[in-house]
């Protein structure tokens, strides 16, 4: 993730008091909702949006797989900083995340998201992500 060339979006966001699990910290599953609204801003930002891709390609980008990696927990008000980072756009998309404490730049979490390319409704895997997408994320062939 250290490369500055790689596509990226933050987003700054506030703890609500219903992420809280019982314990007062954010349910350890929001974190991926953070992610992902993170990713979706950033696939925007560069132009894409997967829901129009599919609907004139019908070609489909699930997440095949997701890490987390829980340091610091977040609190109620907590204000953060989630930053999503395109690492690979080649065969698979593979984007890291960061969730940073705006007060302090306190790590407290990181994670991983893979994607691939499917074709519906025959649900095959492509090989390659396609050369519009990984052009948008200039990760070009």
């Amino acid at each position: 993730m250290s490369n500055p060339a790689y596509k990226s979006h933050a987003m700054t966001f506030t703890v609500p008091f219903y992420d809280l699990d019982p314990m007062n910290m954010v349910w350890h599953g929001n974190y991926l909702k953070y992610f992902d609204q993170t990713r979706s801003e950033l696939f925007a930002g560069v132009g894409i949006d997967l829901f129009d891709y599919f609907k004139k390609t019908s070609c489909l980008f699930p997440i095949t797989k997701t890490a987390t990696k829980h340091i610091v927990s977040l609190r109620y008000r907590d204000e953060f900083i989630c930053k999503a980072t395109v690492v690979e756009a080649q065969y698979k998309i593979v984007i890291d995340f960061r969730i940073k404490l705006v007060k302090n730049d306190q790590l407290c979490a990181k994670g991983r998201s893979e994607q691939v390319a499917v074709t519906y409704p025959d649900m095959e895997i492509l090989f390659e992500i396609p050369d519009d997408i990984r052009k948008a994320l200039e990760f070009s062939p």
